[in-house]
């Protein structure tokens, strides 16, 4: 069955994010006492009494002129509004009712959605007579709730959801979806890629740098095939991370790459590979996930050729160097069209298995052509080589002395391998394992002794 959608809705800094966290059981979205912290909308996956639940957090509604955002929140909190089958409307306490509250309530009223109104910063349910002022509102589902306190949580979802009944229709399981997470640094035009490619406004679009904070969950269906795209915060440098949020939006970027099977690594296509572009790709590498790269903008580019790009990314980042490249404008539209196959492609090296006969004739073959060299009188032998894993690829090469492997060798036999298998955006991890149990490691293109 499908999951009923729970949009929790209101003006800046009343606690939806708190309470978004508390109803979805974990630190999903951002929490800062800064209004405006949550400006696209976030959705999260929970269970109330065995029922599936989509909630969705959104920015908060200021109807005020000047008000940072401000338009561009109220847009994706009315879109919100539009997708669920239930709204909270979330208020303070402590602050009583406001002006912008009125005209929250005055949008949601026009929705003609049930609305339960949850009275938020009310740690001591002692207090909860105070609530009778904020009937004025004209919500008569009121439930008196503290966020940080995890009180009454669940009598909100009883009321907020009572009478509702999830729809039916099967659910693509998450196992048939390919997540695509779309990284870079701040600016560069994710979140206008990710708008064009679903073609709405998801994602909150501003020339300011580091709008998106949050990473958001979009599906898109290409061809029968199902997409999980991941909207992140942009990547700053350490020395620019003056706000807390920021520091939180890096490590969502993280987690969003850990999560994900592919990742978009847009890059600037002016400036070329930057030291942050390469760190970011170094994140992506050590995760062992797909990468694509997508020179954005090029539309906008002058004197800067495609062949400057590639000997940019040929001679500082040899991860790099085996992922797809595409030159595209999100904005323009330009060859967008071309991601989908990139992504079936390297998600399919991904799960690509290669049997161990076949990997056995490859090492007899690399091993003919170019034969180890002798070191203190002994040369390095291969007995074999097998694939142990998927996501990354994973090999082990079981060797006689693994310290006879010198990087020229790890090297040609890299080249060989990548010549034979491709393995296309994906980074590759190799064990050496010797006849006395030593074991090694390799990262990447490279062996590292662990």
């Amino acid at each position: 069955m499908k999951k009923l959608k729970l949009a929790l809705v209101g003006r800046p800094n009343v606690g939806k994010s708190a309470l978004f966290n508390r109803i979805c059981g974990k630190r999903q979205s951002i929490v800062d006492e800064a209004e405006g912290t949550t400006r696209d909308r976030l959705y999260g996956e929970t269970d109330f009494f065995g029922q599936p639940l989509s909630v969705i957090d959104t920015g908060g509604i200021d109807v005020r002129k000047g008000a940072l955002f401000g338009e561009e929140i109220r847009q994706q909190a009315e879109i919100a509004v539009v997708e669920a089958d239930a709204i909270v409307m979330v208020v303070d306490a402590k602050a009583g009712i406001t002006p912008l509250d009125k005209e929250v309530a005055k949008i949601l009223h026009h929705s003609k959605k049930p609305i339960t109104l949850a009275v938020n910063k009310i740690d001591d349910l002692g207090r909860a007579d105070g609530l009778h002022a904020f009937y004025s509102l004209g919500i008569p589902k009121m439930v008196a709730v503290s966020a940080t306190q995890g009180h009454q949580i669940a009598e909100l979802l009883e009321t907020a959801l009572a009478g509702l009944k999830p729809l039916s229709g099967e659910m693509a399981e998450e196992s048939d979806t390919i997540k695509v997470a779309i990284v870079g640094r701040p600016n560069v035009g994710k979140s206008t890629l990710l708008n064009t490619l679903l073609s709405e406004d998801r994602s909150v679009v501003s020339p300011v740098a580091g709008t998106t904070r949050d990473a958001i969950d979009a599906e898109v269906i290409r061809e029968g095939f199902s997409y999980t795209f991941i909207d992140t915060a942009g990547i700053r440098r350490k020395k620019s991370e003056h706000e807390v949020v920021d520091k939180f939006a890096a490590i969502r970027t993280q987690e969003a790459i850990e999560r994900s099977d592919v990742c978009l690594l847009m890059l600037e296509s002016s400036e070329g590979l930057t030291a942050q572009d390469k760190k970011i790709a170094s994140m992506i590498e050590e995760a062992g996930k797909g990468c694509i790269l997508l020179f954005n903008k090029w539309d906008l580019t002058e004197g800067f050729r495609m062949e400057h790009c590639d000997k940019a990314i040929q001679e500082e980042a040899s991860f790099l160097k085996h992922c797809p490249r595409l030159f595209i404008s999100a904005q323009k539209k330009r060859n967008l069209t071309k991601i989908f196959p990139l992504i079936q492609e390297v998600y399919r090296f991904q799960q690509e298995r290669i049997t161990t006969g076949q990997l056995n004739k490859f090492v007899e073959r690399a091993i003919q052509l170019y034969h180890p060299p002798m070191i203190q009188g002994k040369r390095l032998r291969i007995y074999y080589m097998t694939q142990v894993d998927v996501q990354p690829p994973t090999f082990v090469l079981f060797v006689n002395y693994p310290h006879l492997m010198l990087d020229t060798y790890k090297q040609y036999l890299v080249g060989k391998f990548r010549e034979t298998y491709q393995f296309t955006g994906n980074p590759l991890v190799f064990n050496l394992k010797g006849r006395h149990r030593k074991e090694f490691h390799a990262s990447g293109d490279s062996f590292v002794v662990s």
